[in-house]
């Protein structure tokens, strides 16, 4: 069954799906990068995923299956275990006395097949479908595997009622060891963090009130409460993670970081842990990376139009700058390792210095800060130079030094790329002027500057509406109305002669596939260019203002007009950008 990338090629080409001078391109990349023929098409965005093994599935003789909004019944889908089904990609969906159907991604995955049927003694029918159906099918794992982690940490939080409710306000070292140690703790702990894993969030707050433990994910960007649990928890729990993150068990009066790394379904999950002291005992927030994390493309992280061709015509520079602006948790390091992934080819030598390292990438060297043992981003970029790199990743610009260092490092014929906290691209300009960085230095060097920040998508149900006219007049006092509809048309979102009245915008439906009306989340950017005229504003000592209003005119979109045109396409929501777009 394995599939013939001649005629896969043919069939792609006959049906129209990529014209031969994209299929040409592709095949040329596909020298260098050494991918399967399915794997370009889809990295490129030439292809969607849909159309590929709707088209596999055509070649191979095997039905095509979406179960995109799908629910399945839980006798059906429980009979493969779901750490198999996250591992090989494959679901059962549904099930005769004889027979059990299953969707999966790879077709020749024999081994999963051959364990489905001895666990079940059913003939398995194969058939192909998308990853969005996949990840939809997993995510009914977790619904009932979120009520059994409820179960778990509730009787085991009254059952430590009697381990940690003898009193005494001062806990010496080894008691609290030997409380980090005790079953009922580790399996609270264990349950919070694959609870947090499962519901994909990224950070999780253990707060002590006065009388209670409060638990809290932070899920696409939004804090919710996940549990409240007894406050004689709270120093088992809080000691556990300590152990866990090799921190002082002792000490409660000072802050304290570490990290740790647990392994879940194959996935190698990093916690950064910060403890606080608080009135009623420590505060603890972890934040999740899931490391390894690779397939992201431009496109999916939000990229469009004039912006996504100015930033992959910066990827084919091979000197100069590209800066990430934004706040903490708003995707910079990911757009900056998404581009480092398009231009990671065995011809170019990658070095990083980070802190943490988020993900970890092939064929690239990773060094991570340890400021307590001198290895600061500006020692650790001072050595990278000398290492022959061609392309440099600073994790972030925080002062002078290592703003003075990445700007002398584009100079002198690397390609860096970094990450800034300013608001707006361009506020990077005056951010970077008053680190000491000198104007024509910084015109000589600086090519793009993203600014981004994260908006939750709709889900598939949502709520059709157009906007009133006083909807309308209050839109037009943040945007130019002229200017989105110019944009919306270039890119073929709306017909040529529609008007605002002929747009419709969505409002979240909340359902049991998805209880707030979001799911995810994706970029807003807004992508500068240092053009010729901008860097004439630079040496003359411009305002981010003035840089901005340039770069407008220039064709630049930004982030509200980005969050405006993805609200027209139904991708989010306009309440949800300027939730998340503060002027």
């Amino acid at each position: 069954m394995i599939l013939d990338e001649t005629q896969l090629k043919k069939f792609i080409l006959d049906s129209g799906l990529v014209s031969r001078g994209d299929m040409e391109t592709i095949e040329k990349k596909n020298k260098k990068k050494n991918q399967t023929l399915s794997e370009i098409l889809l990295s490129e965005g030439k292809i969607s995923e849909n159309d590929l093994k709707r088209t596999e599935a055509y070649l191979l003789g095997i039905p095509y299956i979406s179960l995109k909004g799908e629910k399945i019944e839980f006798s059906v889908l429980s009979l493969i275990p779901e750490p198999i089904a996250r591992h090989h990609n494959i679901v059962s969906y549904r099930k005769t006395a004889t027979e059990l159907e299953v969707a999966m991604l790879d077709a020749d995955d024999l081994e999963a097949i051959e364990f489905i049927k001895k666990k079940t003694g059913l003939k398995i029918l194969p058939r192909l479908t998308d990853t969005d159906s996949i990840k939809g099918v997993l995510l009914q794992y977790q619904k009932s595997l979120k009520a059994e982690f409820d179960d778990i940490i509730q009787k085991e939080a009254s059952s430590l009622k009697l381990v940690a409710e003898d009193g005494g306000e001062e806990i010496s070292e080894k008691e609290l060891k030997k409380l980090a140690e005790d079953l009922p703790v580790v399996r609270i702990v264990d349950t919070l963090l694959n609870h947090a894993i499962i519901q994909d969030a990224s950070d999780i707050h253990i707060e002590p009130q006065d009388g209670q433990l409060l638990v809290r994910y932070r899920v696409d960007g939004i804090l919710r409460d996940a549990m409240v649990l007894p406050k004689t928890a709270g120093p088992g729990i809080v000691a556990r993670i300590k152990v866990l993150s090799n921190l002082k068990l002792d000490e409660k009066r000072l802050p304290q970081d570490g990290r740790f790394k647990i392994n879940l379904s194959d996935q190698n999950v990093s916690f950064r842990v910060s403890t606080l002291p608080t009135y009623f005992g420590e505060k603890t927030v972890m934040r999740l990376l899931k490391e390894s994390v690779s397939g992201f493309t431009l496109e999916g992280l939000g990229f469009h139009g004039e912006g996504l061709e100015r930033v992959h015509s910066s990827t084919r520079q091979t000197v100069g700058m590209i800066l990430a602006t934004g706040p903490t948790g708003s995707g910079k390091t990911t757009t900056l390792y998404t581009i480092l992934d398009i231009v990671n080819t065995p011809d170019v030598n990658i070095s990083t210095i980070e802190d943490p390292i988020e993900y970890q990438m092939k064929r690239i060297n990773q060094t991570q800060v340890k400021p307590e043992i001198g290895l600061t981003f500006a020692n650790g970029l001072r050595s990278l130079v000398r290492q022959d790199p061609d392309i440099i990743m600073v994790g972030e610009i925080r002062d002078n030094e290592t703003a003075s260092l990445a700007i002398n490092a584009a100079l002198t014929g690397h390609l860096v790329l970094s990450t800034l906290h300013t608001n707006s691209a361009a506020g990077a300009i005056p951010r970077l002027l008053e680190m000491g960085a000198e104007p024509f230095l910084l015109t000589s060097t600086l090519d793009i500057v993203l600014a981004q920040r994260l908006v939750r998508r709709l889900c598939n149900q949502k709520e059709k509406y157009v906007l009133s006219d006083l909807e309308l007049r209050n839109l037009g006092k943040l945007v130019d109305l002229e200017r989105m509809l110019k944009f919306l048309r270039e890119e073929k979102i709306v017909g040529p002669k529609d008007g605002w009245d002929k747009i419709p915008f969505y409002k979240p439906m909340k359902s049991a596939e998805c209880e707030e009306g979001y799911k995810g989340r994706i970029g807003i950017h807004e992508v500068l260019k240092v053009t010729p005229t901008i860097k004439e504003l630079i040496l003359k000592g411009a305002t981010s203002d003035e840089v901005e209003a340039q770069a407008k005119k220039e064709g630049m979109m930004t982030m509200l007009e980005d969050g405006i045109f993805f609200a027209a396409q139904g991708v989010t929501t306009i309440e949800e950008v300027l939730r998340v777009v503060s002027e």
